[in-house]
């Protein structure tokens, strides 16, 4: 019997039995008939939950049996996958027996050229081991060499130091030649142009005095004009003591007529001219004569190699050639 029908029969057989029941068995009654109400309630509630986990299970029914189909799909594709790949392995294996029949009789068939190829690699393969050996050789080389060029630019920049420095000198002792001959110049104003000439040259200051200034024709007496120019050139080099003298004569090439002096030639005419022209300097000045050199060239120094009376006349000469200190020169140079 169902649900529906027993709620209704309870309720006749309630009300049939009313008027013939005691109140005890209606109160039963009443009782049962609550508890079939509860149980109607309870069974209402369990049919809503029972409602509600059907319809989860039909979803989750749905949703599996989509899953079930894209598995069933990608089953499919796999096996698809599958024979192609099997089809790949099959075409890729007969190509690789073919290749390995293939080299198997390129074996058999080229044994000779295969020895070949080993010669020729074995010696490659010394050949590259000689360039290595080489390669090593020049890398030892290239660092020895390398050590060497180091060395010398070392060597180099102390030469450019030196070199600096000297030009320092130079250039100091050119701006004392200078101030030399500026000094000279002055000094003998009214003498040059008029046999006597000031110029500078190689870091030295020249004064060339005309043999007609200084001497008469094979005389070796000065005149009271040279002496003026002598003294007033002495004044000077006495202002100036690190100045080094040297007085050198000079002659044509014309040969001396000693006349019975003690003269012999033209070499002995020309240290006499310097000597005296030494001894001229030194008197009545405080020069100290460590300072000078006397010298004489004879003919042999020709300011002009010409045979004609005026080259002759510009040969007979003599120079005093002014020098500044060199010694600071010197001892650089000692030092390197």
């Amino acid at each position: 019997m169902t649900r529906k029908l027993i709620i209704p029969l309870l309720i006749i057989y309630v009300m049939s039995a009313t008027s013939c029941v005691t109140g005890k068995k209606y109160r039963t009654l009443q009782d049962t008939s609550r508890q079939f109400m509860d149980e109607r309630d309870n069974l209402r509630s369990a049919n809503i939950a029972l409602e509600m986990t059907n319809r989860e299970l039909e979803s989750k029914m749905s949703m599996t049996e989509q899953e079930i189909n894209k598995i069933k799909e990608e089953i499919v594709k796999a096996n698809n996958a599958k024979d192609k790949a099997v089809q790949d392995y099959n075409t890729i294996s007969g190509r690789y027996n073919d290749l390995q029949n293939a080299q198997e009789e390129l074996i058999r068939g080229n044994v000779r050229e295969t020895q070949k190829l080993l010669t020729e690699l074995q010696a490659a393969q010394e050949n590259l081991k000689n360039k290595e050996d080489m390669l090593r050789q020049l890398e030892q080389t290239l660092d020895t060499k390398k050590a060497s060029l180091d060395e010398l630019t070392f060597e180099l920049e102390k030469r450019n130091a030196r070199l600096v420095e000297l030009e320092k000198i130079l250039d100091a002792q050119k701006r004392i030649a200078q101030d030399l001959k500026n000094k000279v110049s002055e000094a003998l104003l009214g003498f040059e142009n008029n046999g006597l000439t000031v110029s500078q040259k190689n870091g030295k200051v020249y004064v060339s005095l005309d043999e007609q200034l200084l001497f008469r024709s094979g005389s070796w007496e000065i005149d009271a004009n040279g002496r003026n120019a002598l003294r007033k050139l002495s004044a000077v080099l006495e202002r100036n003591p690190g100045i080094q003298i040297t007085i050198e004569g000079h002659t044509d090439n014309v040969p001396y007529n000693s006349g019975g002096s003690l003269l012999r030639d033209n070499w002995d005419l020309s240290v006499k001219r310097a000597t005296t022209v030494v001894r001229v300097l030194l008197e009545g000045s405080k020069i100290d004569p460590e300072r000078l050199t006397a010298a004489g060239h004879g003919e042999f120094m020709p300011v002009d190699p010409g045979n004609t009376s005026d080259a002759r006349q510009k040969n007979r000469r003599t120079e005093v050639v002014l020098t500044p200190d060199l010694t600071e020169l010197y001892r650089l140079i000692d030092k390197y």
